[in-house]
C-alpha cells in the first residue's frame, strides 16, 4: 500500500471523537458499569406487508422501537464538504453504482459487494424519500479525494430511499488499513435536496463486516496489505467500534468469488 497520512487520519479521527461526545463515546470513555439494554432490529420475516423477497426490498426484517444507530465520527476523509473537497456538489453523485470515478475514467477494483442499507424512524417505520451518501477507501486503504487517490472520485455516491426506505449501492469490498476495522461510512439526509448543507444531516454512523466475511474477501487478489492490518486490530480495539458494534455490524452473504451482499437495518431519530 503506497504510503499516505493514514496515521495522521487516525490522530485526526481521535481529535473528532473527543470533541464530539455522544452517546457511545461517553458510555466508552466514562466506563459506564451499568448495563446498557440496546434493543435494535432483527433479521426475521418481513412483517410490514411488504415483499419480503430480498431482491425486492433488501433487508427483510422485523424492527422492535429501541435505540437509534450509532453516531460516529465522520473521519478525515468525508468528502462532505466539511474538510475540505466536496462530493456531493457533484453532478453524478447521485448514483447506485459507486466503482467508477464521478464524471471521468476509471473505477475502483477489488471484490464485488451489494450494500443495502434499510432506514426507519425510531417507531421502526420505513423512511421514504431520504437521502443516504455513502462512502469508503478502496482496497488499498486509500480514501478517494484525498492522499494519494486525491484525483479520484470513486466510492462515494448519494440514493434515495424507497418506499421501504431502502437504499442499495454497488461497489467493491473495502479494505482494512492500521487502526481501523474494516467499514463504510454513512451520513442521512430528510431529502436529496438538503445534502448540500451538512447541517442537515439526521444521522451520521459507520457499518461494520463480519470477520469471516473480510477474510475471504481478504485473500483475493490485491487485498495482500489488508490481511496484515486485519490481523492486527478487532471490533473490540477499533477506535470506533470499541464499545459496542452489535447495532452496526452488517449480514453479509456471498462469498468473495460471487461477490457479497451486505444488509444493515438502521433505525435513527427523525
Amino acid at each position: 500500500m503506497a504510503e499516505h497520512d493514514h496515521d495522521r487520519g487516525l490522530q485526526r479521527d481521535l481529535l473528532v471523537l473527543a470533541s464530539a461526545l455522544d452517546r457511545r463515546q461517553v458510555l466508552g470513555w466514562l466506563a459506564v458499569a451499568a448495563s446498557i439494554p440496546v434493543v435494535g432490529c432483527t433479521d426475521s420475516e418481513d412483517d410490514t406487508g411488504g415483499d419480503s423477497d430480498s431482491d425486492d426490498t433488501a433487508v427483510s426484517a422485523t424492527c422492535e422501537p429501541g435505540d437509534p444507530i450509532p453516531g460516529e465520527t465522520v473521519g478525515p476523509f468525508p468528502g462532505d464538504g466539511s474538510n475540505g473537497p466536496d462530493a456531493l456538489e457533484m453532478s453524478g453523485v447521485v448514483r447506485g453504482d459507486i466503482r467508477p470515478n464521478i464524471g471521468a475514467s476509471g473505477e475502483a477494483e477489488g471484490v464485488l459487494l451489494t450494500m443495502r442499507l434499510r432506514i426507519l424512524d425510531s417507531a421502526c417505520a420505513p423512511l421514504a424519500g431520504h437521502a443516504v451518501y455513502v462512502w469508503h477507501c478502496d482496497r488499498d486503504g486509500e480514501y478517494s479525494m484525498y492522499g494519494d487517490a486525491a484525483s479520484a472520485t470513486y466510492l462515494r455516491g448519494v440514493q434515495v430511499t424507497d418506499a421501504d426506505g431502502v437504499v442499495t449501492f454497488t461497489t467493491v469490498f473495502p479494505g482494512c488499513y492500521p487502526g481501523r476495522w474494516p467499514h463504510v461510512h454513512f451520513e442521512i439526509y430528510p431529502d436529496l435536496a438538503s445534502t448540500s448543507n451538512a447541517a442537515s444531516k439526521l444521522a451520521t454512523s459507520q457499518l461494520a463486516f463480519p470477520e469471516d466475511a473480510c477474510n475471504d474477501a481478504y485473500a483475493a487478489a490485491g487485498y495482500e496489505d489488508s490481511v496484515t492490518a486485519l490481523s492486527n486490530v478487532n471490533l473490540e480495539t477499533d477506535l470506533v467500534f470499541f464499545d459496542g458494534s452489535e447495532q452496526q455490524v452488517a449480514t453479509v452473504t456471498g462469498n468473495a468469488t460471487a461477490g457479497f451482499v451486505a444488509e444493515l437495518i438502521v433505525p435513527i431519530n427523525a
